[in-house]
Parts: structure tokens; C-alpha cells; sequence
């Protein structure tokens, strides 16, 4: 059994600053680290999309073009852990954002279908 534990979100206004973060607990990640790690979000009325990713043997990210600059993904290995830092957030920033975590190794990681364990999610409000 594979937990994913979110804390971080809030309301803010536009131009400020949120982090977020993540803990993945459970036996089948006690000897090692997921592979990637990750967050998506969900904005109101529309479909999951991703956000960020981070591999875990080479530390490789990738961005969504939408929050390139501003948000910032890292990974503590030794923890399980992923933070998202979030700098001059938008309204259009406004979400669910919800931790991913990929058991195996996968190509596509800017995909849902890249990841096998979700957190509940954690709502990001940016007020305008």
C-alpha cells in the first residue's frame, strides 16, 4: 500500500508565493525511491494537466510552458518527498494539485498514464 500525502495549499494573492509538498510512504517504496515524481492539477470545470516532473536517477524535470519560470520542482530521495515551489502565482493558477508517483521507470511522464500512485490533492486558490 502506497500513501501520498499533500500539504502546502492555500488561497493567495496574484503575485505571491505558495510551496507545496509531498511525502510517499508505504512498503513498496521502504527500500527505494519512486521513479518519477510529480504534479498535475485540476482548474475548475477542466481535465487533469501536468504541471512537473523529476526523475529520480538523474534528477531530470520537465515543465508545463505554462508555469516555466515560476514553479520549481526538487526531490529528497532519501525522504520520498517532492516540493513544488510556486513563485508569482496567477489566477489562472487556481486548482486542485495533486502528487504523482511512478512505481517503475516510464518515458512519458507529462502524462497521467505515466504514474501509479495519486495524492488526495491539495486546493491552490490565487485570488486576483
Amino acid at each position: 500500500q502506497v500513501q501520498l500525502v499533500e500539504s502546502g495549499g492555500g488561497t493567495v494573492q496574484a503575485g505571491g508565493s505558495l510551496r507545496l509538498s509531498c511525502a510517499a510512504s508505504g512498503r513498496t517504496f521502504s527500500s527505494y525511491a519512486p521513479h518519477a515524481m510529480g504534479w498535475f492539477r485540476q482548474p475548475p470545470g477542466k481535465e487533469r494537466e501536468f504541471v512537473a516532473a523529476m526523475g529520480r536517477s538523474d534528477s531530470s524535470t520537465s515543465y508545463a510552458d505554462s508555469v516555466k519560470g515560476r514553479f520549481t520542482i526538487s526531490r529528497d530521495n532519501a525522504k520520498n518527498t517532492v516540493i513544488l515551489q510556486m513563485i508569482s502565482l496567477k489566477p489562472e493558477d487556481t486548482a486542485v494539485y495533486y502528487c504523482a508517483a511512478a512505481r517503475v521507470y516510464r518515458i512519458r511522464v507529462n502524462h497521467p498514464e505515466g504514474f501509479d500512485y495519486w495524492g488526495q490533492g491539495t486546493q491552490v486558490t490565487v485570488s486576483s
